[in-house]
């Protein structure tokens, strides 16, 4: 039976990747008191999440009364991981590279440590080929943040051989943490909000790309219409055209669609040029200065 990693109210929390969302779920966790590690190979990517964590905790500890935590970075997983109670995944959409992470996960993180993807489009059960051993499987399951930072909506998923009491446990600590948890009751690529942000996503990609409207109309009828605060093709810039089309590249194999409106669109007419959002300062769907 399992039972919660010992000692984890002292353990550090370990996050993979220190890009838009990695940065954002370690700020979370740090603001709810956990000293929390980031493993970034890239200094001015440690630089960058550094700079928007100082800039931003202090808007996610306001409904809190807690002491955050440290955040400290690192270039080395075994560093990162090292005495973790839990792991968070959060590096690019692709699947080779999670199996890698994962396989050292097996090897270089406690045996106690609860391991999360925070993939948005691959299941977790799509990481466990590398694995060696049964037992580190019911230490894996999906928790999945939303874009943007601001929301605090987490999709928690098994990957099918999920302990149970570990779900209830991190819908628990989420819920301590400030975060609004949802438990998606059967494995699904794209989870719950994914499946209806994707139908929206690709819609917005085929109407650009067929002419039918440019980025800065599609975002005002989506929120004069909608109410919404940000409209779809500046979300897409936020989370960067590359990873938009990672991910997109991930569907088109799953449910066998065509990828002309969507991977290639985005690949011929954006990334090639390195328009890739927010991220990039050339500009995405929108135009530099709309960003």
């Amino acid at each position: 039976m399992w039972s919660p990693p010992q000692s984890y109210q002292t353990r550090p929390i370990a996050v993979l990747g220190g890009g838009v969302l990695g940065r954002r779920i370690a700020c979370c966790w740090a603001a709810a008191g956990y000293n929390v590690n980031i493993r970034e190979p890239y200094l001015d990517q440690q630089i960058d999440a550094n700079d928007w964590i100082e800039a931003n905790i202090s808007t996610f500890t306001s409904s809190m009364n807690n002491i955050p935590g440290q955040v400290n970075f690192y270039t080395e997983l075994a560093s990162a991981v090292d005495n973790a109670w839990i792991v968070f995944e959060a590096i690019p959409e692709v699947l080779e590279l999670k199996l890698s992470i994962f396989a050292e996960l097996e090897t270089q993180a406690p045996s106690d440590c609860i391991l999360t993807s925070n993939s948005s489009s691959f299941k977790s059960s799509e990481m466990l080929s590398s694995l060696v051993d049964e037992d580190t499987k019911t230490r894996i399951c999906s928790v999945h943040y939303i874009m943007p930072p601001q929301i605090k909506v987490v999709e928690i998923m098994a990957c099918g051989f999920t302990a149970p009491a570990i779900l209830d446990f991190l819908v628990q600590k989420c819920k301590e943490a400030n975060l609004q948890p949802f438990l998606v009751q059967k494995e699904s690529m794209g989870f719950i909000y994914n499946r209806l942000w994707a139908a929206i996503k690709r819609e917005t990609l085929m109407i650009l790309s067929e002419g039918v409207s440019d980025a800065g109309v599609v975002d005002e009828i989506f929120k004069s219409v909608l109410g919404t605060r940000y409209g779809p093709c500046f979300m897409m810039d936020h989370v960067g055209l590359d990873t938009i089309a990672n991910i997109e590249r991930h569907c088109v194999r799953e449910r066998g669609l065509s990828d002309e409106h969507t991977v290639k669109f985005l690949e011929d007419n954006f990334i090639e040029q390195g328009k890739l959002g927010f991220k990039s300062g050339k500009g995405g769907l929108l135009s530099p200065r709309s960003l």
